[in-house]
């Protein structure tokens, strides 16, 4: 088995309301082109998972309410995983590329977690047309701009 090494490249503030990744300063060229889009996938880290136990959980009792009675962590977005890679897809509402600040309408992600990569999310690329998915989350949201009005806390036993 091979040992990976992943290097952060910044960190996302989550502070009430105001949600944005501030870039290390080496990796601020990496923005050139980037604002011509309006929409990203973060590829961060679960830094607050980071552990034997929660790396060691391979299934689920029941984490949905309306879902089967378990899940392997695969099928769930879960941040206790085998590795604590997490990807999220954010509306870009500024970019200050002189000093490496992403200004996002929202991210599911603590203040504080390391951002290990940034890539443009395009249509053509990351959009499933008719995406397959079972019956018992099929009531959820067909896209990330309506989510936020959702009643996500209905949907989870925790």
């Amino acid at each position: 088995m091979s040992e990976f090494s992943v290097k952060q490249i910044g960190v996302i503030r989550a502070e009430g309301e105001d949600f944005r990744i501030e870039l290390l300063p080496e990796y601020v060229p990496a923005l050139k082109g980037l604002a011509a889009f309006g929409d990203i996938q973060v590829v961060w880290w679960f830094s607050g998972c980071d552990n034997a136990a929660a790396r060691g959980v391979l299934t689920v009792d029941a984490p949905y309410t309306k879902g089967p009675a378990v899940l392997g962590a695969f099928a769930t977005r879960s941040p206790a995983r085998p590795n604590p890679i997490a990807l999220s897809c954010a509306h870009i509402t500024y970019m200050d590329e002189d000093n490496g600040v992403l200004g996002l309408a929202y991210i599911d992600a603590n203040d504080g977690s390391p951002v290990l990569d940034l890539k443009p999310y395009t249509p053509s690329l990351d959009r499933v047309e008719t995406p397959c998915i079972p019956d018992w989350c099929a009531h959820w949201p067909g896209n990330v701009e309506t989510s936020g009005d959702f009643d996500w806390e209905a949907e989870f036993n925790f």
